[in-house]
């Protein structure tokens, strides 16, 4: 529908929002196009920092898929991260349409800090978010639960209660029908609430 760099420019119809971030190479382009079924929609690619804007698609006239900046690509220059940081903190903070910020992990990979501070940050927000583990085909699945074990061990260590969690495979097309019923659940209760 649109893409742009500042917040104050997206969508006003109010529909909800459900934005995808995480660090480069994780696997955000790859899960859009599973999640759409449209392979080329998000474009995909091995060098980090492909997505530099807030990019929105309209789901079925009902919801918009927000594909937003990753954060922490340590090759980019000062005042590219500088800028990537302003427009999703614009975006996080102050887009009342956003319902939920999904978050993705490499599942392959240990807890790094710099997901665990992001996902701190939006505690201390106050922003919904959920966990999407990404490339769960790429290990075998004793390795995938024990690497999901030490995660939530860790993520334990400073939260009460952990936010919802999904394990996806976009080679797959693993978790597919789970994220999207989770978000057609939400799609549902707020309608319900609105017509009480």
């Amino acid at each position: 529908m649109i893409s742009n760099t500042d917040v104050k420019l997206c969508p006003m119809n109010g529909l909800p929002e459900y934005a995808f971030i995480g660090r480069s190479n994780v696997g955000k382009s790859s899960l859009i196009n599973m999640l759409t079924n449209r392979k080329g929609l998000a474009k995909t690619s091995q060098k980090p920092g492909k997505t530099l804007l807030i990019n929105h698609f309209i789901i079925n006239d009902e919801w918009y898929l927000v594909d937003l900046p990753g954060y922490g690509y340590a090759t980019a220059g000062k005042s590219t991260r500088d800028k990537l940081k302003k427009i999703i903190e614009g975006y996080v903070l102050f887009r009342a349409e956003l319902t939920c910020l999904f978050v993705l992990l490499d599942c392959r990979h240990e807890p790094q800090a710099i997901d665990l501070e992001f996902m701190e940050w939006l505690g201390v927000s106050a922003i919904p978010f959920s966990i999407v583990f990404t490339k769960s085909d790429k290990l075998s699945k004793s390795r995938l639960n024990e690497n999901l074990a030490v995660y939530r061990e860790k993520l334990s260590e400073s939260w009460e209660e952990l936010p919802p969690v999904f394990v996806t495979s976009s080679e797959k097309a693993e978790g597919r029908d789970e994220l999207l019923k989770y978000i057609t659940d939400i799609n549902h209760s707020l309608k319900n609430t609105a017509n009480v």
